[in-house]
């Protein structure tokens, strides 16, 4: 007996509905027409519903699932923790990892920081995390992130906020919050982020560790909730910039197809290998415009120009230069993405606009009902930017998302026209030190204010693709100050190899 089609004909309400949203005007008998033309590509729709599609490989057993206490969990920085132990052998062999909680890992809840996301488990492993496995890490468990992944501060996550380990009344940065707390207090060796304007650099530079947004494309995304195809990154975060190589290793390379991202496929380096070869005759830009900007603090730019004399003592040659859009950069960026934005955390849901590439489709079709049910769990800074993204789309349609991607290809010339004369840009990650965590009574305004003013000189290179890595600098009233090494679009090992040297001094 024939199985009974799960997806029903269109009722004339719902006709009626679509007509509108599209602007159509139709009568009943109109809809009614439109109804059975429809009838094929209905049939078609349950065929798909009856077929199974490929799935991200889950290779390796999963170990209990603890969800730390308070105690346990003293930055707050554990989301779940567990135990997945990967290959005998392999680069990470004997390393311990965490993953954003943005990430896929099997069988482990993904809650991406949001209540929004409160009961999801996902049924596959990210690329990245097999990667890890095969190389013989071991995860340890999903870090903390902020609510969507949405802000530089680390006080919006559903959770509760995350605290510095080097002083809990401050931030970690955001919103790879959980991974950074986690490095610094020493409870794992390596973290995959996320970074989409900043989001693994900006909780190195308030944390005090090293954390690496490659080139775009360089790391599949594939199996991890995104922000805006556009400016998606996974990155490695350490201790150090050897094990920050290491990592980028074991994850870079092309995904066979299932990122979209990766239409510009770079050729993974031996990272590792490439550190010792110094910066001695390297040349290095100091950028006018990433200083000085606003709410930039004296003792943090001080610091980075610093860190910048000391990289010439080096044997490096150090001149200052300008980009004068990059003081447009970050506005620049925020306007390219808002339609993607507006479709990822609605119609779309976490897996985004990928027509090509792999889907995750139970976590699309998790989201979609709990978006409906549950939008007003979406944190302050999610509800402004999708407001303004719908109201903007209404008026406009997708006109300056649009204009706004075209424009990044003029600001991606801008930098490039320096790097033809120099290897690198140095500036300060984030043009100050932690913010202190907002009280539990802070107003939505307070909240708001401390979680998207650090972005300023990390949010560019996201838009542009350009790969950028946080080092810790120094240290300014018992904080961190990052610094921030910019590198041409592919030369990933050139600016691990400069931070490595900054370290060795």
């Amino acid at each position: 007996m024939p199985t009974k089609p799960s997806i029903p004909t269109p009722t004339l309400e719902e006709l009626r509905a679509a007509a509108s949203q599209l602007y159509y005007t139709l009568n009943d008998k109109e809809l009614a027409m439109y109804g059975e033309f429809m009838g094929g590509l209905v049939s078609d729709i349950n065929l798909i519903d009856t077929l199974d599609a490929p799935t991200l490989q889950v290779k390796y057993p999963r170990g209990a699932l603890i969800r730390p206490s308070a105690a346990d969990n003293p930055n707050n920085a554990w989301y779940w923790k567990c135990t997945i132990q990967g290959a005998a052998s392999g680069k990470l062999k004997g390393k311990r990892v965490v993953i954003k909680d943005n990430i896929s890992v099997a069988g482990v809840p993904m809650m991406n920081g949001s209540a929004v996301y409160a009961d999801f488990v996902p049924d596959q492993d990210a690329t990245v995390v097999t990667r890890v496995l095969d190389a013989g890490g071991v995860i340890l468990g999903k870090a903390v992130c902020e609510n969507y992944c949405f802000s530089g501060g680390s006080h919006t996550s559903a959770t509760g906020p995350v605290r510095n380990p080097r002083n809990p009344e401050f931030m970690t940065g955001g919103s790879s919050s959980g991974c950074a707390a986690l490095l610094v207090a020493g409870e794992c060796d390596l973290a995959i982020g996320s970074d989409q304007g900043g989001s693994v650099r900006m909780p190195s530079s308030f944390s005090g560790c090293v954390g690496l947004k490659p080139s775009y494309g360089l790391v599949p995304y594939t199996g991890a909730a995104p922000i805006e195809q556009t400016v998606d990154h996974l990155g490695p975060m350490a201790t150090t910039t050897a094990d920050c190589a290491l990592l980028l290793e074991v994850i870079a390379g092309y995904d066979d197809g299932r990122d979209p991202r990766q239409t510009n496929v770079l050729v993974p380096k031996n990272y590792l290998n490439e550190l010792d070869k110094g910066i001695r005759g390297q040349r290095i830009g100091v950028l006018e415009e990433g200083f000085g900007s606003p709410g930039a603090e004296e003792d943090v730019d001080a610091i980075v120009r610093d860190a910048a004399k000391r990289l010439r003592d080096a044997g490096a040659t150090v001149a200052d230069v300008s980009v004068p859009m990059h003081r447009q950069a970050g506005g620049i960026m925020i306007v390219s993405t808002l339609d993607g934005i507006l479709s990822t955390f609605t119609e779309q849901g976490p897996n985004g606009p990928n027509p090509k590439g792999h889907s995750m489709v139970e976590a699309i079709r998790y989201y979609y009902k709990a978006q409906r049910e549950r939008a007003d769990a979406m944190p302050v800074t999610v509800k402004t930017i999708l407001l303004c993204a719908r109201i903007m789309r209404n008026r406009y349609g997708n006109y300056y998302s649009a204009k706004a991607q075209n424009i990044v290809r003029t600001l991606r010339a801008a930098y490039d026209a320096v790097f033809a004369s120099y290897d690198l840009l140095l500036m300060p990650t984030t043009p100050m030190k932690a913010h202190r965590i907002p009280a539990p009574d802070a107003t939505l305004a307070e909240i708001l204010g401390c979680a998207l003013d650090m972005t300023g000189n990390t949010a560019p290179f996201d838009a542009t693709g350009h790969p950028s890595m946080s080092v810790p600098a120094g240290i300014s009233k018992g904080l961190p100050v990052g610094l921030m090494l910019t590198g041409r679009y592919g030369e990933d090992d050139i600016v691990l190899r400069a931070g490595h040297a900054f370290e060795q001094l």
